[in-house]
C-alpha cells in the first residue's frame, strides 16, 4: 500500500512539474499559402513556428530539379516540430540534431519571433547551417534562434538538399532544365528560402527590407554564393560570414561541363545510364550507391543561372550584393597535424621539408611568415598555415573583394576564444564543433592553441547553455554576451557598434593593417598584422586582384 501511495504521489508531482515547465498554447499565423500553427511560451512571449514548408518535396520526378512553388492547402497546418533534415550519413560525428530523422522531403525552414499584436518591421536573421554541403541541419541546437530573437530579432533558420541529392549535376538534367544547367539545387533551395522570407516574414513581424544573411562554414560559403548570385542578391540587406567563402580552394565552383563530366562517370560507375534509371531508384539505393563511391559531396557549378562566374569575378566586376559585410575566422581553424601530417614534436627538419614540398620557389617566403625557430613556434605556424589554406584565406579574400568593389561597410573579426573543458572526459572535440567519444589507440593530441573550426556558433548565437557537453565559465559567457550582441547589432543597424562595447572599425580600401577585432574574453580590435600571410596565400592561388 505505502508503495502504491508513494507511486501515485510521484506521478502526481511529475505531472505538476510538467505542467508547469510546458508553458505553450497554441498560435496561428496566415502565410502566402495558407494558415500555420506554431507554439507561443507564455513564459517568455516566444513563438516557435518549426518545420514550416517553402518548397515542393523535392521527390520522385521533382529529385533533382530547382526548388518548386507550394501549392495552397487548405485547413491548418501544424508547425510545432522540426521537420525532417536532408539525407546525409554520419560523416561529421559531433553534430546533433533535433530533427526527427532524414528524408528527402527536407525543404523546410523554422521561425523563431517574439512579435506582438502590434510588432512590425523587426530586423530578420536568415541562417545557413555548416557541414560541406554534405552533412547539417537547421534544427541543431546551437542554431537555435530563441536566444538572438530576445534581442528584437526574427530569426530564420533552413534546411536544405545535400551531397547527391543537393549538388549532382548530368548532361540530361541540364537538358531538361528550363534554364539548361544542373547541379546548385541547394544554394537554389536557399535562395528559394530567401523568397519565401520576402513574400512571408511579415507575418511574424518581421521587415522583409531588413533581412541579413548569414551562416558558418559550407554555410558561411553559401552566404559568399548567395551574394554573388543574380537570383538572391536582392534578397537580403547584410551578410554575415563565419569561416568560409566560396572561393578556391575549400568547396570553390567548377564549370557546367566537368560537373556533368564527373555525374556523368558517377552514374556509369555506379551502373546507370539514364537520369530516368536514377530517379526510379528509392532514398536508399541512391543513398547506398553514393557513400559507397566514399565521396565528400559534388562541387558547386558555374551554371549560368544561379552562378555566372567565380566569386572573384563576380565581386571584380561589381555584379554582387552591395550591402554591408561582417565576416572573420576562427585562430586555430585545424591543428597543425594538418599541415604536418603528425602530431608532435614538430621538428624544424620536418617543417622545412613540408614547406619545400608545398611551396619549392617560396619558401623561404613562407618560412618569414611562416617561422619555426622553435617547437612550440613551428606548432603555432603550422597551425596558422594549415587554417589559412583550409578556410581563413577564403574569408579574408572576401573581405578584401567586398572592400575593394564596394561602398559598403566590412567588418573583420577573428574568433580566438579556446573551447572550454568537456563534461565528459572520455569524449574529443570533433571537427564541426561538438564532441565524439575518445578512440583510445588514436595518439594523444597537444593542447589547443586557439579557436577551433565551428566553436564560435554557439557563442554569437547565445546559445552556451543548450552546449551540454562543455564546462563553460565567466570567461566564456562574456565572450558570447560580446559577440551575440555584435552580431544582433549588426542585423539590426549594418553597424556591429553599440554600448558598452569596444569601438568596431570598419576595413577601408587601400588599408594594408585595418581594425580586425579580435573576439575573446576580453575582445579588442588591433591591426591586422597577418595580412601579408593572406596576400601570400592570393598570389599562390592566382585569384583575381
Amino acid at each position: 500500500m505505502y508503495k502504491i501511495l508513494v507511486s501515485s504521489i510521484l506521478v502526481f508531482l511529475s505531472t505538476i512539474i510538467t505542467a508547469q515547465t510546458n508553458n505553450y498554447f497554441s498560435v496561428q499565423t496566415t502565410v502566402q499559402n495558407g494558415v500555420i500553427e506554431g507554439n507561443y511560451d507564455t513564459k517568455t512571449g516566444m513563438q516557435f513556428y518549426l518545420g514550416v514548408p517553402f518548397a515542393k518535396p523535392p521527390i520522385g520526378q521533382l529529385r533533382w530539379k530547382a526548388p518548386q512553388p507550394l501549392e495552397n492547402w487548405k485547413g491548418v497546418k501544424q508547425t510545432k516540430k522540426f521537420g525532417p533534415r536532408a539525407v546525409q550519413g554520419i560523416v561529421f560525428g559531433d553534430m546533433k540534431s533535433r530533427s526527427e530523422g532524414l528524408s528527402e522531403d527536407c525543404l523546410y525552414l523554422n521561425v523563431w519571433t517574439n512579435a506582438k499584436n502590434n510588432t512590425a518591421n523587426l530586423p530578420v536573421l536568415v541562417y545557413f547551417f555548416g557541414g560541406g554541403f554534405v552533412a547539417g541541419d537547421g534544427a541543431e541546437p546551437r542554431y537555435d534562434g530563441e536566444s538572438m530573437a530576445k534581442k528584437g530579432i526574427v530569426v530564420v533558420t533552413v534546411n536544405y538538399r545535400l551531397n547527391i541529392f543537393g549538388f549532382f549535376a548530368h548532361p540530361e538534367l541540364s537538358a531538361e532544365a528550363p534554364y539548361k544547367a544542373s547541379g546548385n539545387y541547394g544554394l537554389l533551395d536557399q535562395a528559394a528560402a530567401l523568397k519565401w522570407v520576402q513574400q512571408n516574414i511579415g507575418a511574424f513581424g518581421g521587415n522583409p527590407k531588413k533581412v541579413t544573411i548569414a551562416g558558418e562554414s559550407a554555410g558561411s560559403i553559401a552566404v559568399s554564393y548567395q551574394m554573388a548570385s543574380p537570383l538572391a542578391k536582392n534578397l537580403f540587406a547584410g551578410a554575415i560570414g563565419e569561416s568560409g567563402a566560396g572561393i578556391k580552394p575549400t568547396l570553390s565552383p567548377v564549370p557546367l561541363a566537368e560537373a556533368e563530366k564527373e555525374g556523368v562517370a558517377f552514374a556509369k560507375k555506379a551502373g546507370y545510364t539514364s537520369v530516368a534509371q536514377l530517379r526510379k531508384l528509392s532514398t536508399k539505393e541512391v543513398f547506398e550507391m553514393y557513400q559507397e563511391s566514399k565521396r565528400f559531396g559534388f562541387p558547386v557549378v558555374i551554371d549560368g543561372y544561379f552562378l555566372t562566374a567565380t566569386v572573384p569575378e563576380i565581386f571584380a566586376a561589381k555584379k554582387q550584393a552591395l550591402v554591408p559585410l561582417l565576416a572573420g575566422w576562427n585562430s586555430a581553424e585545424v591543428p597543425a597535424g594538418a599541415f604536418m601530417y603528425g602530431a608532435p614534436p614538430f621538428t624544424k627538419e620536418v617543417y622545412i621539408s613540408r614547406l619545400k614540398k608545398e611551396y619549392p620557389n617560396d619558401y623561404e617566403t613562407v618560412l618569414k611568415l611562416y617561422p619555426g625557430d622553435s617547437e612550440k613556434q613551428i606548432e603555432l605556424s603550422a597551425t596558422a598555415l594549415a587554417s589559412d589554406r583550409f578556410i581563413a584565406y577564403s574569408t579574408w579574400k572576401w573581405c578584401d573583394l567586398q572592400i575593394a568593389n564596394s561602398n559598403q561597410a566590412v567588418y573583420r573579426y577573428m574568433f580566438s576564444k579556446i573551447h572550454p573543458p568537456l563534461t565528459d572526459e572520455q569524449s574529443t572535440p570533433g571537427l564541426a564543433g561538438g564532441t565524439v567519444k575518445k578512440d583510445a589507440n588514436a595518439p594523444k593530441q597537444p593542447a589547443p592553441v586557439g579557436a577551433s573550426h565551428a566553436s564560435e556558433i554557439e557563442y554569437c548565437m547565445g546559445n552556451l547553455p543548450l552546449m551540454t557537453d562543455f564546462i563553460f565559465s565567466e570567461s566564456d559567457l562574456a565572450a558570447s554576451a560580446t559577440m551575440q550582441n555584435y552580431f544582433a547589432n549588426f542585423i539590426i543597424s549594418g553597424n556591429p557598434n553599440g554600448e558598452k562595447l569596444p569601438v568596431w572599425q570598419a576595413a577601408k580600401p587601400g588599408d594594408n593593417t585595418p581594425d580586425i577585432m579580435i573576439i575573446d574574453a576580453v575582445s579588442k580590435p588591433e591591426k591586422a598584422v597577418n595580412d601579408d600571410r593572406y596576400r601570400f596565400l592570393d598570389k599562390a592561388y592566382g585569384n583575381i586582384k
